[in-house]
């Protein structure tokens, strides 16, 4: 589904964020990608979002190849994509339900899809009891459930989780890392970049460490070894 083809990516004065990486990642996979901070890792995700473009090679999405996409084709392109970030993006005056209705609102969903939708996708993450709760009465957790739900609500092919438990205490990261393995299990490929140790071995599902821009270890169950 996903294959970077011999990707480097150089920024200002020749400094090299990505290097000659070359890498695949198949449907309804779960991989972990691990790495120092500065290793490369959230300019690969950026590379699959086409927010930026390899000063080599090519990434490609099924036959697409994501960097030669023109700029209308886009919009379309990241509806495929569900986002979710360490510091959640929520938005403040806009309550549970209406922070993940959004994501429908601007897929074009209608009333009926969104009203019948939303509800759902509260209970899947954990929030059917708090729809009407604004960002600012949620704990650090539920923000972040609120983000997931967010992201899945318009059924992306993939779930590109950015740090999303940089922020959370043992328990609510547990908590989270639950909810994305069920996503995956219902058949979305999760990509996870972490710091955290203990989330990558506690999955157990494939892990690509990266360092200095370049992949050193790519394990098919592996664990986080820097």
């Amino acid at each position: 589904m996903i294959y970077f083809d011999k990707v480097t990516k150089k920024y200002g004065k020749g400094a090299t964020a990505v290097e000659d990486i070359t890498l695949s990642i198949g449907p309804k996979e779960f991989v972990s990608i691990v790495g120092q901070s500065g290793a490369g890792k959230t300019t690969l995700l950026r590379m699959l979002l086409a927010e930026e473009s390899p000063s080599e090679g090519s990434v490609f999405f099924e036959s697409t190849c994501v960097n030669e996409l023109p700029r209308g084709e886009l919009h379309n392109y990241r509806k495929r994509m569900g986002t979710v970030f360490q510091d959640f993006r929520l938005i403040d005056n806009k309550t549970t339900y209406e922070n993940i209705a959004f994501a429908m609102e601007a897929a074009g969903r209608t009333d009926a899809e969104i009203a019948s939708d939303v509800p759902h996708i509260l209970d899947l993450v954990g929030l059917g009891d708090k729809g009407d709760h604004f960002p600012h009465e949620l704990s650090g957790g539920e923000r972040q459930r609120v983000a997931i739900g967010r992201a899945i609500i318009n059924q992306p092919d993939v779930i590109i989780a950015d740090e999303p438990t940089g922020n959370l205490d043992p328990i609510n990261t547990h908590e989270i890392m639950q909810i994305l393995e069920k996503i995956n299990e219902l058949g979305t490929t999760v990509i996870l970049t972490t710091h955290n140790k203990g989330v990558v071995d506690a999955v157990g599902r494939r892990v690509i460490t990266m360092e200095n821009g370049k992949i050193v270890r790519d394990d098919k169950q592996g664990r986080y070894i820097l």
